[in-house]
């Protein structure tokens, strides 16, 4: 059984993780440029998987400046809502890298008004789930003993409701509402990391698939894509007044990637009031996302959907 993070556990707490190639997601800014940096920091080469390359190499230059080496940092194009993109990545990065430490699948959306993308899929099911289903199958064996795929969930999966049976309900083309489908991505996101735990045990695996949330955090996703009232309650109020910085809001996927004590199926996210700030530690997911039976259905949906069969059977 793991250890409780300490309630101090900070970046520097990081061990050294020379010759470890981490892939981040979305690592352009907020928690994937923050995940970026500690990593960096103590050694480790990184992946910068990102949809604008131009950000991604700006990104790169302001770490260099920071005293970052840039040969740790390489920039790779992936759109994660086009699965054409992904499969794209993933080949390119199989081509570079026999082996990878560690795979963190932080980048999202956050509530755009209706969107479908490439392949007809609801904008932010397509970009917070099935993209990183996807990439994480075309990875999985690239891990070696020791790997670990860390999956970023978000306080407000206990919110969502995936609806499996119901496709017009997924892609919103009945009864769209951007933050209620953001909602769900993120449940999608913890049902997933879940269920790829019992799937990696069951086939006597030693990759680790553990989930993170930052509870309340001050990124651009809030104010990027998001429209109406929610943009201004973030903008105005919530970002400015209650988040955390991005630096504090990565602790939890630090955290899961990098202590040695992190444990396959298990959430982290902070320990304050509401789990909105703090320092890591366990958390306890949803009813649902811990679900098997919601596992099994979501895995199978989403095989279908993107055509990635990880070849794991169900517990």
């Amino acid at each position: 059984m793991s250890r409780t993070p300490t309630r101090h556990w900070t970046a520097d707490t990081i061990p050294d993780l020379t010759g470890r190639i981490h892939v981040v997601t979305g690592a352009t800014g907020g928690l994937g440029l923050a995940t970026t940096r500690a990593l960096a920091l103590r050694g480790g080469r990184v992946v910068l998987a990102v949809r604008d390359e131009e950000k991604g190499h700006r990104a790169v230059a302001g770490l260099a400046a920071e005293g970052i080496a840039p040969d740790l940092l390489t920039v790779r194009r992936i759109d994660l809502a086009d699965l054409d993109s992904v499969r794209a990545f993933a080949e390119g990065l199989r081509a570079e890298h026999p082996r990878l430490d560690v795979l963190v699948n932080n980048a999202g959306v956050m509530g755009p008004p209706r969107t479908l993308s490439a392949q007809g899929h609801e904008l932010q099911f397509a970009a917070n789930h099935l993209g990183h289903f996807a990439l994480t199958g075309l990875l999985l064996d690239r891990l070696p003993d020791g790997g670990r795929v860390v999956t970023v969930s978000s306080l407000v999966h206990r919110q969502g409701e995936l609806r499996l049976d119901d496709p017009a309900a997924l892609t919103g083309e009945r009864g769209y509402a951007p933050m209620a489908f953001y909602n769900r991505s993120k449940l999608a996101n913890a049902v997933f990391g879940h269920e790829l735990h019992r799937r990696l045990t069951a086939a006597g695996s030693p990759v680790r698939s553990v989930l993170a949330h930052p509870g309340y955090t001050a990124t651009g996703l809030q104010t990027r894509d998001v429209t109406g009232l929610a943009r201004f309650f973030y903008g105005r109020i919530g970002n400015p007044l209650l988040a955390q910085r991005p630096e504090r809001g990565a602790l939890p996927q630090l955290y899961a990637a990098t202590a040695p004590e992190a444990a396959g199926g298990e959430f982290i996210g902070p320990d304050g009031l509401g789990e909105l700030r703090g320092s890591p530690t366990r958390v306890k997911p949803s009813a649902t996302a811990a679900d098997p039976e919601t596992g099994r259905r979501l895995w199978g949906l989403s095989e279908e959907l993107t055509g990635v069969r990880y070849g794991l059977t169900a517990s």
